[in-house]
């Protein structure tokens, strides 16, 4: 009984209680890299020769090496270099020292010493010269090392007086890159001896080396001490003469060096006073250096002709008879010293002899000069442009026109004077010549006008098969000025011919027509009457108007018409309806005129300049209308936005200087307008089954809205880092939404998981790639997820998907800040015109060509992001990419695309249309990419070694109205 009571004892007051497990944390696991220094090691003691240890080197220098490693492979290389003795290994191993000092984070500072010490103990004459490129990477990468830096000075100086042409380089090159003007050297000791003995500046001892007896050397001088100019280390001008001198050196490199050398001297002391040399005469350095340099146009080598001709182009404050002087190869009289009326007076006087009136004209002034006759240029420069002109080579031709370009955009004089040497040019063998010429003379069009016989000369161009040539003359033609009628005439009659023969220069011809009517309408005046075949007092017949002639012909009148009140008067009736039909079919060729009876008064109704800023004004205003879109309720909130993306797009169309931002802000507001719609109260207060449809639509609107955005990123240029942030931002959103609309699916757990490690990584890539903007996006989306980022990494998925659909919804619009300028990528097809009803035939399994001329404005890097698209009938679709010579730079954010694309089909039965567009290629790579390939670069400056994206997005983005042509693939005969 007593054993019954205390078992129900026990069970009465016993109790079990379950302790819950608890979750064992993860076991990190760390991923430990092989020992580079160990590898290179046991690599290094299997060589059982040179050979193989070399072989080994290259290998290993084929790999990265990370930062920490850096210390322990330098090490295991300097203890392998004692030890080696093949000089091929130890060069080897003194230019991995020079590559592994470059890696990002490394301080070559514990190494000095040891270079230093190698550089002492070595006898090879190439590893010398190695070690001393290793010790120059140093430096460079310890700029704030003055200690190190007068180190490695003193040991180049050391090695200056070494035999090795190789060594003597290297060790210039050194104290060029690294030598400081107010650091004197004590060279008393080992150095160069004690003829250079005494405390001496960094330049005094480089321009010893002017005079070496190897010619890299002095090369090499020369070049040192354009790195100190280059540092911004002013150069003494002492170093003239020696400059001077070195231009008649027997090698080329030297003269060329040379030639850069006198340049910089004649900037630094332009109004320095020189001598010339046997006379008591002085000019301006920058004068004698222009002479100087003139001379070397005529050089017996061309790379020196095209150095020299180069360099002229710049001296810009050279004197205006100097200047002049180099279009006469004869001397000009102002450039001799001659004597003065006293000075030939006295000299008659003190010699005793009058004129005795027997010999005729025995006493009048020789224009022959004697032997005393100063000249203040070599007669060898005299005319450097003309033989730069006549040159055999084209390269010192196109250099030549180059330099008198620039020279005559600074002066007015000078370019009336070289106008006919320019026109000559036009005439020259080289296409590339003719054409530089064309541009130059368009640069220069300002400062001149040209003669009917110029005019002629540059017109007989137009003949010319070459369509850039063609091109690049319309464009000169519309800048020119011309003098007379007769030259309206002729540029008229000219550009139809060029019409007639050449019917795809159609635009091209009218755009020239269009600026040369506005810059001469008093010329084009008495012009109209035979222009428009009009009489006094007989009606003539009424021209075609689908003649591009005679539209050619009233662009240029009407365009004249615009500055000429008097012009309408000679106008007959159907010139006024052809008016009204080309002011509203060509819009950009015809400007709005005045016009008077017919019910013609047209004004003009363009923007004047203080619309642009009411426009601005109107624009930041919607902007700010839409920040207050938090304080209404959800339909309110979506007709604002609605009336605001029309009201951005009208304003787009109205003002064409503001259509990129117009257009920019209304996207990102449809995005915001569609994330709206996605997230309304009924859409996820419902089960699932009951809005399908609903689910349907939300999830294209994030689609929608992730394409909107990649077209945000990439198809408007101007976008500073804080546009860039805020596409992001709202891309984010969109993959959040996508995101939750998975979960709500219910596909499998396997998909959400993964969906939900990829939305993590997105927002620590954005975090990592904006992390300056954050302090802008407070509120925002992102600042929230940051702030919850440690529970939504601990969280299970579906939990995760509920903190996300809160925040969605929580969030509020972000503020968008408008850049100082933005620009749309935009493209407009030239040819085809999709206008013609006759079918291009060709036989079937065969091609046929069809030429395309596109205009682009504001595309980054067209030549790998412009692509051509033709759609069938069929469905089917080719994209075409084209070549990189397709692409033309006509002017700054202007590209054009002249290219063909080859077609073929299966038969047909009858003729159909293709659509033809352009298209613009994007990966989203390509931003992160740029902004942190830098800090990712090894020592062996590849990107070989960086790890691809993640999840690279690629697409392409139409930018261009299609075209539709007609093409009819023929079955082929049997």
């Amino acid at each position: 009984m007593a054993a019954h009571l205390k078992k129900r004892v026990y069970e009465e007051f016993s109790r079990v209680v379950q302790i819950p497990q608890e979750e064992a944390p993860a076991k990190k696991l760390r991923l430990s890299k092989p020992s580079k220094s160990a590898a290179l090691h046991i690599d290094l003691c299997k060589a059982t020769n040179s050979t193989d240890a070399l072989q080994y080197l290259l290998h290993f220098a084929r790999k990265p090496v990370e930062v920490e490693s850096v210390e322990g492979v330098v090490r295991i290389l300097l203890e392998h270099y004692y030890k080696e003795t093949d000089n091929s290994v130890r060069l080897k191993i003194a230019s991995l020292l020079g590559l592994l000092s470059k890696t990002q984070g490394f301080s070559p500072d514990c190494i000095v010493d040891d270079a230093i010490n190698t550089l002492n103990n070595e006898k090879s004459h190439q590893v010398l010269a190695q070690l001393l490129d290793t010790l120059l990477v140093i430096g460079t990468q310890l700029p704030e090392s003055p200690t190190v830096r007068q180190r490695l000075i003193e040991m180049a100086c050391k090695h200056l007086s070494d035999t090795y042409f190789g060594v003597r380089n290297k060790c210039l090159k050194l104290l060029g890159c690294l030598g400081m003007a107010d650091t004197p050297l004590n060279k008393d000791n080992d150095g160069l001896g004690a003829s250079l003995g005494g405390v001496r500046d960094i330049q005094s001892i480089i321009s010893d080396f002017f005079g070496d007896q190897d010619p890299r050397v002095r090369t090499a001088a020369i070049k040192a001490m354009l790195q100190l100019h280059e540092r911004r280390i002013k150069i003494h001008e002492i170093i003239y003469d020696q400059a001077c001198r070195l231009l008649s050196d027997d090698y080329e490199q030297v003269r060329s060096a040379a030639v850069q050398m006198v340049w910089v001297l004649s900037q630094l002391y332009p109004e320095s006073i020189v001598p010339i040399p046997s006379s008591n005469e002085e000019i301006r350095l920058v004068d004698d250096a222009f002479g100087k340099i003139s001379h070397m146009v005529s050089d017996g080598s061309w790379m020196v002709r095209v150095q020299a001709a180069k360099t002229l182009g710049s001296m810009l404050q050279v004197s205006p008879h100097f200047l002049e002087q180099t279009l006469d190869k004869k001397l000009m009289s102002d450039l001799r010293r001659k004597r003065t009326a006293h000075e030939r007076a006295k000299e008659l006087f003190t010699s005793g002899e009058f004129s005795s009136g027997r010999k005729w004209a025995d006493d009048a002034p020789k224009e022959k000069l004697d032997t005393n006759t100063v000249n203040l240029i070599a007669s060898g420069a005299c005319g450097a442009f003309v033989h730069g002109l006549e040159d055999e080579m084209f390269e010192v031709r196109i250099a030549a026109v180059e330099a008198l370009s620039q020279l005559a955009q600074s002066s007015a004089s000078f370019a009336e004077k070289c106008l006919d040497f320019l026109v000559d040019m036009f005439n020259d063998e080289i296409e590339e010549v003719r054409l530089q010429s064309i541009h130059v003379l368009r640069e220069i069009s300002t400062h001149i006008t040209l003669r009917e016989d110029q005019l002629d000369t540059v017109l007989a161009v137009l003949e010319d098969s070459s369509r850039d040539i063609r091109e690049a003359l319309h464009e000169l033609i519309c800048y020119t000025n011309v003098s007379t009628k007769d030259c309206i005439q002729l540029a008229l009659l000219e550009l139809l011919k060029n019409l007639n023969k050449y019917p795809t220069d159609r635009n091209s011809v009218w755009k020239c027509l269009k600026f040369l009517g506005s810059r001469h309408p008093t010329l084009v005046l008495p012009l109209v009457p035979e222009l428009l075949s009009t009489h006094p007092y007989f009606d003539t017949p009424e021209p075609d108007m689908d003649d591009p002639a005679y539209i050619a012909v009233l662009v240029l009148v009407f365009n004249a018409a615009k500055s000429c009140p008097t012009m309408p008067a000679l106008f007959s009736d159907h010139t006024f309806r052809h008016y009204a039909y080309l002011r509203d079919s060509l819009s950009h060729l015809v400007p709005p005129l005045r016009l008077p009876g017919n019910g013609l008064d047209l004004v003009d109704s363009r923007c004047g300049s203080g619309s642009v800023e009411s426009a601005q004004l109107f624009l930041q205003e919607s902007l700010n209308r839409v920040s207050t879109i938090q304080n209404l309720e959800a339909p309110g909130a979506q007709d604002l936005l609605n009336f605001t993306i029309r009201d951005l797009r009208r304003l787009g169309e109205l003002q064409t200087e503001l259509a990129g931002a117009a257009d920019f802000c209304a996207t990102y507001l449809r995005c915001q307008l569609l994330l709206m719609k996605a997230l309304q109260e009924k859409l996820w207060n419902m089960a699932v089954p009951l809005c399908l449809k609903q689910n349907v639509t939300a999830t294209a609107a994030a689609q929608q809205i992730l394409e909107e955005t990649y077209k945000l990123e990439f198809l408007y240029s101007g976008l500073e880092s804080r546009q860039v942030a805020t596409i992001h931002h709202i891309r984010l959103q969109a993959k959040a939404l996508q995101l939750i609309l998975t979960a709500r699916t219910r596909q499998g757990l396997d998909p959400l998981i993964s969906s939900c490690e990829k939305f993590l990584q997105d927002i620590e890539s954005f975090q990592r790639l904006f992390v300056a903007e954050l302090p802008h996006l407070q509120d925002s989306f992102v600042d929230k997820l940051l702030e919850l980022m440690p529970r939504l990494s601990s969280c299970k998925p579906v939990e995760m998907v509920k903190i996300l659909l809160a925040t969605l919804r929580l969030s509020g619009l972000l503020q968008l800040r408008l850049p100082e300028q933005i620009h749309r990528a935009t493209a407009t097809i030239i040819e085809p015109t999709g206008e013609s009803d006759n079918p291009l035939r060709f036989t079937t399994g065969l091609v046929v060509a069809l030429d395309i001329d596109a205009t682009l404005e504001h595309v980054q890097d067209p030549q790998n992001a412009v692509k051509v698209q033709v759609l069938y009938p069929d469905g089917q679709s080719h994209v075409i990419h084209p070549k990189p010579s397709d692409f033309r730079k006509p002017g700054p954010d202007r590209h054009r695309l002249i290219t063909q694309v080859y077609l073929s089909h299966t038969a047909w039965t009858e003729p159909s249309q293709i659509e033809v567009r352009l298209l613009l290629a994007y990966s989203s790579s390509s931003t992160s990419l740029s902004s942190s390939s830098a800090s990712k670069l090894g020592w062996s400056d590849s990107i070989d070694s960086l790890p691809p994206p993640e999840a690279a997005v690629e697409g392409t983005i139409p930018f261009s109205k299609p075209v539709k042509v007609y093409i009819m693939p023929k079955p082929a005969r049997r």
